[in-house]
């Protein structure tokens, strides 16, 4: 991780547009010739760099582009690819590929750090979520690759770098969806169902920590911390699942 933020502090040290090795670098990793230069430019521009003279919009909206691609090209291949599992396998599998880990492993895979503009300052703070900032730049890159060429090229590139991966080391076979597991079983031993709620909010809007709790039958039984709601229920969610699992062992 060292040698990596490393790095991306040194790129960012030098913000300029795509030169011509860097295109033909980006052109090599999608398999394409781009068309529209400038959207990639977009794609990897962190907001932290907008107010500058040559970046003129950050990758937000096409990180929310990318997510909406990416969501429907991992549902799609999982269909395709598990004919005989249900809704439910294909609903936690696709959440297992689209998570912040999974992005942001995929971000590394192919040096995506060596295409983002970022600013010092942002990287010389503490605990400035580097994960989050690569998994976001990664789906803001499907959404450029999306509207410059068009879907068939976005799939294939989500295919090469991020689903044929995690398909071979058996992704598809762990469920990480903690908040699903806990559901089930309160609803196995006829509890209420769990409830979340968020207990603390730290940190400045880019570097944002919540803290959720997670209760069952008015029986607080886990607190979690993420960089999002989501992540930090389901951190709670790991933990209460682990609590109630260790009860009904001991139970026996």
């Amino acid at each position: 991780m060292l040698g990596f933020l490393s790095k991306l502090l040194r790129r960012s040290s030098e913000v300029k547009i795509l030169s011509k090795k860097t295109l033909n670098q980006l052109e090599k990793l999608i398999g394409h010739k781009i068309n529209n230069q400038q959207l990639f430019i977009e794609a990897f521009s962190h907001r932290s760099v907008v107010d500058r003279k040559k970046f003129k919009a950050s990758n937000e909206r096409l990180e929310f582009l990318g997510d909406a691609v990416l969501s429907f090209a991992i549902a799609y291949a999982l269909f395709k690819n598990f004919p005989e599992n249900d809704e439910g396998f294909l609903t936690k599998t696709r959440s297992n590929f689209v998570n912040k880990n999974t992005l942001y492993d995929a971000g590394v895979r192919i040096n995506l750090v060596d295409y983002l503009f970022i600013s010092r300052e942002l990287l010389a703070s503490a605990n400035m979520g580097i994960k989050t900032i690569v998994a976001d730049a990664f789906e803001s890159l499907i959404g450029a690759i999306y509207l410059d060429l068009g879907f068939d090229t976005a799939y294939k590139f989500i295919n090469r770098y991020l689903l044929e991966p995690n398909l071979k080391i058996g992704l598809h076979l762990i469920d990480e969806n903690y908040k699903s597991q806990l559901l089930e079983l309160t609803q196995a031993v006829r509890l209420e169902n769990p409830k979340y709620v968020v207990i603390k909010e730290e940190g400045p809007e880019h570097d944002r920590v919540f803290t959720v709790s997670v209760s069952v039958s008015n029986e607080e039984l886990g607190i979690g911390k993420g960089r999002s709601k989501k992540t930090a229920e389901q951190d709670a969610a790991k933990h209460a699942f682990g609590i109630m699992k260790a009860r009904l062992i001991k139970a026996k």
